[in-house]
């Protein structure tokens, strides 16, 4: 009897415990979605759509802004609307410096906000389309309107592609030019006040010239295409053992000639003529020589280039360009600071028989005479013919095919060494002036020139 109530007690005791684990498993097995987390992304969501769409310069600034974690939250909440500018909006016409200052990891914030203004936490599709102001994920308003034509556009940007992209969750809609908040443009003008700021010298300050090592002097200005004040020589960049030559920047130049562009149209001509890839591919590839010509160019320089022809070129061996900043060497002697053509050379040697050169490789100089009707460049075996003329020229790069490659001549050796010594017991034999010789031959026509030593 007693064990059959303390049996009855204890099932009591185990139904109550297993009522209150029941009643109270809905609060403690099942926690509440935090508010504003998002549900898991699939494969058909809008996010995804982007990213795979043919807008890939927005999903490509998408990535670049870390935007993706806030974007799938934004999608997993509710429907979303997203405006994307074109490829070529953000590709060609949009500005380069801001493009630039987009691209900068310290105005991640800036690029941000700029993403998150194309994008309407409501789903707007194109049938539907409001007249009204609409908040974006950047705290920002973006309106919504439809002109006289039945355009439908967002703020100043017409849309070009409605509903190009329609998921569950949201719609993509291609709109011609790129949104742009205020707060943003005013962080880029702000940057960009700032740089200009601080490229100012205070007023008064001594500056020295990087080319001349000397104090500046305030000089008057010059009329657009007129010659540098500067010789080609100050001019150059330092030597391939010194530094490469600067790329070319913004502020660089007198912007009186696209140098950049002559010399990479000279390069093109270059490889459209034939025969001269060689030197094309040392001037673009294995040295910094194209790119010093383009700001020497710019700044209003003229050049000769003395281009030799593959066949040329491929008779250099390996320990004529083993050497470091032997490519540099070579080419540099084949550069004129002249603007000359075939017809001006030839006439010049016509003329004067020998015409020496300078060259960018100081001090050598390189020498030119009329040979068979040509140009004929350097002397004895390493002379060259030039026998492509005026491959290209413009005014400011002329380019001369030759068959061989110039290198600058010998040290000629001393002269102690290069005349041979005459006998110490030989002594020199007078030289007799004019009147002296006419004097012995009248005394020999009369038989006393023997009477005179200087006559013997």
């Amino acid at each position: 009897m007693g064990s059959f109530i303390n049996g009855g007690v204890l099932l009591l005791l185990l139904t109550l415990v297993t009522l209150a684990t029941i009643s109270a498993s809905p609060a403690t097995a099942l926690p509440e979605k935090p508010a504003g987390a998002g549900g898991q992304i699939n494969s058909n969501s809008v996010l995804v759509a982007l990213l795979d769409s043919h807008y890939t310069e927005l999903a490509e600034l998408v990535e670049k802004a870390l935007l993706l974690h806030t974007l799938e939250d934004a999608v997993g909440a509710h429907n979303v609307t997203i405006f994307a500018p074109r490829n070529e909006a953000l590709e060609r016409d949009l500005d380069p410096e801001f493009k630039r200052f987009l691209l900068e990891p310290g105005n991640l914030k800036s690029l941000q906000t700029l993403i998150l203004f194309h994008v309407v936490p409501a789903r707007i599709a194109s049938h539907s389309w409001p007249s009204s102001r609409h908040r974006t994920l950047a705290n920002d308003h973006l309106h919504l309107s439809t002109d006289k034509g039945s355009v439908k556009k967002v703020d100043l940007a017409a849309v070009v592609h409605p509903d190009a992209v329609v998921r569950p969750d949201g719609v993509i809609h291609g709109i011609e030019r790129l949104l742009v908040p205020r707060s943003v443009q005013e962080d880029f003008n702000r940057r960009r006040s700032l740089a200009a700021i601080s490229a100012v010298l205070p007023t008064g300050a001594p500056e020295v010239d990087p080319r001349t090592h000397r104090l500046k002097k305030p000089a008057s200005p010059a009329p657009a295409g007129s010659p540098p004040a500067l010789p080609i020589y100050d001019a150059m960049a330092p030597g391939p053992a010194i530094a490469p030559a600067p790329a070319p920047g913004p502020g660089s130049g007198k912007h009186h000639f696209d140098g950049h562009s002559q010399v990479k149209d000279f390069i093109q001509t270059l490889l459209l003529y034939g025969g001269y890839n060689e030197m094309a591919d040392i001037l673009v590839n294995l040295t910094s020589l194209a790119t010093e010509m383009g700001r020497l160019v710019s700044e209003g320089y003229v050049l000769t280039v003395l281009a030799p022809n593959d066949e040329a070129m491929g008779r250099l061996t390996a320990e004529q360009l083993s050497e470091p900043g032997a490519p540099e060497q070579i080419m540099y002697y084949h550069l004129i600071p002249e603007y000359q053509t075939e017809e001006s050379m030839y006439n010049a040697v016509r003329r004067f028989g020998r015409i020496r050169y300078d060259t960018l490789r100081i001090p050598h100089k390189v020498v030119a005479r009329e040979a068979d009707g040509s140009v004929k460049f350097g002397q004895a075996e390493g002379s060259a013919y030039l026998f492509d003329p005026d491959i290209y020229t413009d005014g400011r790069i002329s380019v001369q095919g030759i068959d061989n490659v110039l290198f600058p001549p010998d040290e000629e050796p001393p002269a102690s060494a290069r005349l041979p010594r005459k006998p110490l017991t030989q002594q020199p034999k007078p030289r007799r002036g004019k009147l002296m010789e006419v004097a012995c031959q009248m005394l020999g026509a009369f038989g006393q020139s023997s009477r005179f030593t200087t006559c013997q």
